[in-house]
């Protein structure tokens, strides 16, 4: 019976031991879906613009993800606020998704709307209908536009990290490459040591237990 419960345990440790393999080794290598078709470019319209901008994700990609996370979670968020007044909404900017270069979805932002950015959804989208709705705008709605070309003030202060984080620095600069490859490897080291470090808490866990078990057999 002592065996069975040893045998049991022992078991049971081999099983939570791979559990933690799989969690922590196989699951960041795990297949990715296949992928939709996925915007290519942005392009944005409003006062002061007298040719519309486009940002393309091949050519200024850095800008274009800043810009694209603005927006990107509108097309199936709710309504979060009621239709501000229109006295109180400041000059308007209207952002259109491309997908393949056509449409895909558009939205009207505030960037200088009183008590912060505010962006509107048209119910009338390119790719069909939605329900029409207001939102509270990220504050660096207004960074982001400016980046791409719209006449705004600057206002890096308003983004996580302001200057020092790259805001407001050419989003195109070249990134050294040597310096990159050695933070991925850094952060790669790190990754396998604290996995190592857990494995490792779990054997000796399972260890004393065996230990105990043996005293008391």
């Amino acid at each position: 019976m002592v065996r069975g419960t040893i045998t049991r345990l022992v078991s049971a440790a081999g099983a939570m031991v791979i559990a933690v393999v799989l969690t922590f080794g196989v699951a960041p290598g795990a297949a990715a879906a296949p992928k939709k078709d996925e915007p290519n470019a942005m392009e944005i319209k409003g006062k002061g613009i007298s040719k519309s901008i486009v940002i393309r994700q091949a050519d200024e990609p850095r800008l274009f993800e800043m810009l694209f996370t603005e927006v990107d979670w509108l097309a199936a968020a709710r309504p979060q606020t009621s239709a501000p007044k229109s006295g109180k909404l400041g000059e308007k900017y209207t952002l259109t998704i491309l997908v393949k270069d056509a449409p895909s979805q558009t939205y009207d932002l505030y960037p200088q709307a009183a008590g912060g950015p505010r962006a509107y959804r048209p119910a009338k989208q390119p790719s069909g209908k939605k329900a029409a709705g207001w939102f509270y705008g990220r504050l660096s709605m207004s960074e982001s536009l400016r980046l791409s070309g719209a006449p705004l003030e600057a206002k890096p202060d308003v983004v996580n990290g302001g200057i020092g984080g790259g805001v407001g620095e050419n989003l195109n600069a070249d990134v050294n490459p040597v310096e990159s490859a050695s933070e991925v490897f850094g952060e790669i080291r790190r990754l396998f040591l604290l996995n190592g470090a857990v494995l490792l808490a779990i054997l000796v866990g399972l260890a004393g237990m065996a230990f105990l078990i043996r005293r008391r057999i």
